[in-house]
């Protein structure tokens, strides 16, 4: 007897146990999707707040009404609160492809035939619905009382192929988004998570129409309502993001309003690869080159891509919801070309300042020079000294003709300062034994230690070695020494070391080291390595004379050219 009172009563609370669940997930659903419409609201695109307001509105009270279905006490009732869920759940879809249409940038939702179709048949399914009770093609009722006292929907041949056509246009919106997603070069997988979740209702569907496991009902409100929850409060930023950026095509970083990683595009991810795993990290962390710039009212990245040096103009803004900012947007725009030009003519111009002042310097000097020579000569002459006055005559003669030979080699300079229009690939030693020729070196001695290919224009090259011998041989170098090495080479000249003086005063046009003429070397040399890309420098770190490194070079793998 009371081994039969426990039973009976255990199954009693088991079945309330049930009826209470049921009751709860619905009502949690429908409390997801009205409390949601507030969020919603804050949505800035018009077309798409009003298709997320739309969407909440219809499933939450889809599944305000299948609460109600269960716990209406008449059988009356219960029919009723279920057919006004059918034709509320309808319109769901309606909303959901208008939603879907707006958030990708798409104008379905506007074309009138398309919206007149979709009234047709809506208003036409939903007259089958309400005449249910007269041919029972799309539900049948029955009371029962496992799991719980509740009526039953055994639903019919016509309801199966509506859900069937709901379910298809709900993939059209879904391929829409994914579509978008792909576009906007995003990471697909948070929206996959989404849309299974959003699609589990069809197996408690199938569940629930073939076991007794569970209660035959609608529960795609359920999967709305997790759908609602992931885009308002999990991926909302984003789904957010994604719009925003949608056509863009240039790497973007999304952070938090206090600096930290968001999110990230995949041309983002693939120009910095620091990004990977980073989100929730501080930019000035991950990439403290970038943050330092944000800042910056106009900041140019420079970022190595396929073995060469591309350049970004990083853009900043902050974007909103409603009227809140939840944090900043950067966007790396490709200005390449633009920035190699514009360096470029920065080069020409700072070149053209390097000109002006070494032909002010040299016509200073020589003037001085021709103008002492000229008196000198003439208080010779008045003195009765022709060897002193027929002495300084040619000293003035000979200043003269160094001026114009420095103002020719000034102009081949800035003829040869021009941008380059191709490369070749010629081997160092080559263009070193041939420089060495050319130059003026006296006595001293050319050693190349190690020999490579490289890509540069050759009559640059072996005027820069030019250059660079004469300067060292000035120096009183009576050893030159030339390496080739990764990326580079370095000539070294076993002359007077640099000593305390600023190695940048050495490519001063004009500089007296170590005597006037050889101060316009190395500039000349530092021009012509510009103007192939790369950089001349004075080695510190040497201590047996001075050695030029030149940095930044592309090195040529095989057949090298003679120049």
């Amino acid at each position: 007897m009371c081994n039969g009172r426990l039973v009976t009563v255990m199954a009693i609370f088991g079945a309330a146990s049930t009826f209470v669940g049921y009751v709860l997930a619905f009502g949690l659903a429908a409390t997801v999707c009205l409390g949601g419409l507030v969020r919603a609201r804050r949505v800035e695109d018009p077309d798409t707040r009003r298709g997320l307001v739309g969407l909440l509105a219809t499933s939450g009270s889809w599944a305000g009404f299948q609460t109600l279905f269960l716990v209406l006490p008449s059988t009356g009732l219960k029919y009723a609160a279920y057919v006004a869920s059918l034709i509320v759940g309808l319109a769901t879809i309606g909303a959901w492809l208008y939603f879907c249409s707006a958030y990708t940038g798409r104008t379905l939702h506007r074309d009138a035939a398309f919206r007149w179709l979709a009234v047709v048949v809506y208003l036409g399914i939903v007259a089958v619905k309400l005449t249910n009770p007269f041919h029972g093609l799309y539900f049948t009722t029955a009371a029962v009382t496992e799991p719980f006292p509740h009526l039953t929907i055994m639903h019919e041949t016509v309801h199966w192929v509506v859900t069937g056509l709901s379910y298809a246009l709900v993939g059209v919106g879904f391929f829409m988004l994914f579509e978008l997603f792909e576009a906007a070069d995003y990471d697909t997988r948070p929206l996959a998570v989404v849309v299974g979740v959003t699609g589990l209702p069809v197996v408690l569907d199938v569940v629930g129409y073939a076991t007794p496991t569970l209660i035959d009902i609608n529960y795609e409100p359920l999967g709305v309502a997790l759908f609602a929850a992931g885009v308002l409060y999990l991926f909302e930023e984003r789904f957010l993001a994604v719009q925003l950026t949608g056509d863009v095509d240039q790497p973007v970083v999304f952070l938090t309003d206090d600096g930290r990683i968001r999110d990230f595009n995949g041309g983002a991810g693939r120009l910095f690869p620091e990004l990977r795993g980073a989100v929730g990290e501080p930019l000035a962390e991950t990439l403290p080159e970038v943050a330092d710039m944000v800042e910056e009212e106009t900041a140019i990245v420079d970022r190595e891509v396929d073995g060469e040096t591309r350049h970004y103009l990083l853009g900043e803004s902050s974007f909103t919801l409603g009227q809140a900012d939840i944090g900043q947007v950067l966007l790396f725009a490709d200005v390449t070309e633009t920035e190699r030009q514009r360096r470029e003519l920065r080069r020409h111009n700072d070149q053209l300042e390097g000109l002006a002042a070494a032909i002010r310097h040299e016509l200073r000097n020589t003037i001085q020079i021709v103008r002492g020579r000229v008196e000198i000569a003439g208080d010779a002459l008045d003195g009765g000294d022709v060897g002193l006055a027929r002495e300084s005559f040619e000293t003035a003669s000979d200043t003269a003709e160094r001026m114009s030979r420095i103002v020719e080699d000034l102009s081949a300079l800035a003829q040869h300062g021009q941008t380059l229009q191709a490369t070749h690939q010629v081997t160092l030693g080559d263009a070193a034994d041939r420089a060495w020729t050319a130059a003026e070196t006296g006595d001293a001695s050319l050693t190349v230690e190690h020999d490579g290919p490289l890509e540069a224009d050759g009559a640059r090259l072996r005027e820069l070695l030019e250059h660079t011998f004469e300067f060292a041989v000035r120096n009183g170098a009576e050893m030159v020494t030339v390496s080739f090495e990764d990326g580079g080479f370095t000539v070294a000249g076993d002359g007077d070391p640099p000593g305390d003086r600023d190695p940048e005063e050495f490519f001063d046009y004009g500089g007296s080291v170590p005597d006037s003429e050889a101060g316009l070397a190395l500039p000349n040399v530092r021009t012509l390595a510009r103007v192939h890309g790369w950089t001349a420098s004075i080695d510190t770190d040497y201590t047996e004379g001075i050695r030029l490194a030149i940095s930044g070079i592309e090195t040529a793998s095989s057949g090298a050219e003679k120049l």
